[in-house]
């Protein structure tokens, strides 16, 4: 029987698959990889969502939906910022205005799928929210960069759906484990380890979406 190899310790890691061949583990690897090497410029885009769930908490359903779309310009400007973070050359602030508009046409039905539940949320987003960074990398403009978030999004459904269902699944396990080791290991009040874990968690669900494109870009070409 063939025995498993593993590498050793110092050994260089095998090359990643390039974009258009990447599998879903290997974006969520490359999210974690970006992240880690761009930490301190990657962890303020966690502040939205970590004072929206601050806020959040001991709301009803309803007014939980009402705040979502109330942090949509600060959350859309997060997942503009993430993507400029994939980028080569800073783009001009007209194609982050541009981007920034986008991502709120994109943001406008989101919170009421992800309360009728989260997948179609998620099934959304992938298909739609690639828009965002269509508009940052490929300078389009509002109603060019939806049309291309479409065709994105439809270039591996696959892909791109259980991307960002993987995503938030890391995302959703990590808040958990992390929430659970800041209520035991100290007298942290419930609204600030919920900050903290969505401080250091989520910039992963915005990197992640922004190399998404990468991939979706790669098997449309």
């Amino acid at each position: 029987m063939a025995r498993i190899s593993y590498p050793r310790a110092g050994e260089p890691r095998p090359a990643a698959l390039p974009p258009a061949e990447r599998t879903v583990g290997q974006l969520i690897a490359e999210s974690i990889r970006l992240y880690g090497a761009r930490f301190w410029a990657v962890i303020p885009i966690g502040v939205p969502l970590a004072a929206k769930d601050a806020v959040s908490i001991g709301q009803s359903v309803g007014v939980q939906t009402l705040l979502l779309w109330a942090f949509a310009p600060l959350l859309t400007a997060a997942y503009v910022y993430a993507c400029t973070l994939t980028c080569k050359e800073r783009p001009p602030w007209r194609v982050l205005g541009t981007a920034f508009l986008t991502g709120l046409v994109v943001f406008l039905p989101f919170p009421v799928l992800v309360r009728l539940y989260v997948l179609p949320g998620l099934a959304f987003f992938g298909l739609v929210g690639l828009a965002v960074p269509a508009a940052v990398v490929e300078r389009l403009g509002v109603r060019a960069a939806l049309r291309r978030g479409w065709q994105l999004g439809r270039a591996d459904v696959v892909h791109a759906i259980g991307g960002m269902a993987a995503l938030a699944l890391v995302f959703g396990v990590s808040r958990i484990a992390l929430l659970v080791l800041l209520h035991t290991q100290g007298d942290q009040a419930r609204n600030v380890a919920v900050a903290l874990a969505d401080l250091v968690l989520s910039p992963l669900l915005f990197v992640g979406a922004a190399l998404l494109y990468v991939d979706q870009a790669a098997r449309v070409e």
